[in-house]
């Protein structure tokens, strides 16, 4: 098994920083990706789009190329297309890739996995014609493809307004926005704005996409408190309450694209079983990462909004830092240098995330969207609702994991990456007791498919 010094997961702005950072101080990244082009998310298929008015994807994106120049550096090991499917505490990675599995070894790692949308499961939303806004977005991406219209897009959160003003750019008929954030949220994040403004270019650019949709006289239809899917076999409408109105409103539309948030993806830290806590303020789960963004595993560290949502160019930084924690850790650099060139990136860093107990009060998701009524599947890959997790803990399931036993909850395809955060809080309310102490899913790799024969074929070629 070849051991590397550096290997990055990820080519998101954390995973491109990271290895553009450590390649300056003398370390030659091996960088793995599962997309076949570099950017992540967030600057996903910027050399390859089809959509070439940059007007429609925003100068944000576009800022991307000069991260993915810096990729190119033929120094870094660039891998695309290759899956992991395995991480040990020893620091053993299995990839995939062209149909074949191999071992390697890195001295250090940098998680830059990202993150992923919280879901929001409501009646409906495994009708074909709802999807979320993420994927929304990377078709339109990816492939210049937009989604039958008129859209109703539905939820809260600055991805819901970038998504609705790139469609309105393109030229899509966007039916309504139906904005989930609750009334009392703007009042709450009031005390915030203060800190926000030291990021005031973010908060502008917020400003702004909601100046340019009500310019363009998109319906933007606030405080809505519940909201079903409807449809055979399709959806054909979407009903939704306002607070303080009992009656339904209906609109026929053939798409809708549902947001709330975006939560750190920690599959692969979880089964590599680093620790996390539960962030009160995100409502999500987060390793616990020292001021080089190190886990509690040695040499394992987590840049980017895996480790906790800061957004691209705050992940950016995190990249940065990160590869100046590996240098130090492979003694490229002693701790007194170090410092000193983390400090410029550390002031910035907090110049930057300041905007985020301002975004996270007011886009805080209210519990009806985070915890499904009886009948809504809470479980898409195997089927299992609300309800039957409620009666897991009437029967004295504290944890996931026993839930897991009865109902196979967590067990589909995406082995519970959809569903984990859901069914946590889910168990939390029904016991009374808090997420922290509910837990998590155990995971095990393979973290992605990987058939027997791919796995005999890298036992043999050791």
């Amino acid at each position: 098994m070849i051991t590397h010094d550096l290997v990055i997961l990820g080519t998101g702005p954390a995973g491109m920083a990271a290895a553009t950072t450590a390649l300056e101080h003398g370390i030659t990244p091996v960088v793995i990706d599962e997309q076949p082009a570099a950017g992540g998310q967030i600057y996903r298929a910027l050399e390859r789009t089809p959509v070439l008015d940059r007007r429609i994807l925003g100068e944000d994106y576009w800022s991307g190329e000069s991260l993915i120049k810096g990729l190119k550096d033929p120094q870094i090991d660039y891998r695309p297309a290759s899956t992991v499917w395995q991480l040990t505490r020893q620091r053993e990675i299995g990839l995939l890739h062209d149909d074949k599995a191999e071992m390697i070894c890195a001295r250090h790692i940098i998680l830059a996995t990202g993150a992923m949308e919280r879901p929001m499961p409501i009646a409906g939303w495994t009708l074909p014609g709802v999807m979320t806004a993420g994927s929304g977005q990377i078709l339109l991406k990816s492939a210049g493809a937009v989604p039958q219209a008129p859209v109703v897009l539905a939820g809260c959160g600055p991805l819901l307004l970038l998504l609705a003003t790139q469609y309105l750019r393109a030229g899509v008929e966007i039916a309504a926005i139906l904005d989930t954030t609750p009334r009392d949220r703007y009042r709450a994040a009031l005390k915030h704005v203060p800190g926000a403004l030291r990021n005031v270019s973010t908060l502008l650019k917020g400003v702004g996409l909601l100046r340019e949709l009500r310019r363009a006289g998109v319906r933007h239809i606030r405080g809505v408190s519940a909201l079903r899917a409807e449809g055979s076999g399709q959806l054909e409408r979407v009903l939704w309450k306002q607070q303080g109105d009992d009656n339904w409103q209906t609109l026929e539309t053939p798409t809708l694209l549902l947001h709330q948030g975006v939560i750190p993806n920690t599959q692969i830290t979880r089964a590599v079983d680093c620790h996390h806590e539960w962030d009160e303020q995100q409502l999500a789960w987060r390793p616990r990462l020292d001021e080089w963004l190190g886990t509690d595993i040695p040499g394992i560290a987590v840049a980017g909004d895996g480790g906790g949502i800061v957004g691209a160019k705050a992940a950016a930084m995190q990249g940065q830092l990160a590869g100046l924690g590996a240098a130090l850790a492979l003694g490229k650099l002693t701790l007194e240098n170090s410092t000193e060139r983390a400090q410029p990136i550390r002031k910035a860093l907090a110049r930057d995330t300041a905007i985020r107990p301002f975004l996270d009060v007011l886009y805080r998701p209210a519990k009806q969207w985070r915890l499904p009524d009886d009948d809504t599947l809470a479980c898409r890959c195997e089927e299992v609702t609300g309800g039957e997790i409620r009666r897991m803990a009437d029967m004295g399931c504290r944890g996931p994991n026993q839930t897991k036993s009865f109902t196979r909850c967590g067990m589909g395809p995406c082995q519970g990456r959809m569903c984990g955060i859901t069914v946590s809080e889910l168990l939390a309310d029904a016991n009374q007791q808090s997420v922290e102490e509910t837990g998590y899913y155990r995971l095990r790799p393979p973290f992605k498919p990987i058939t027997l024969g791919q796995l005999a074929k890298a036992a043999e070629e050791g």
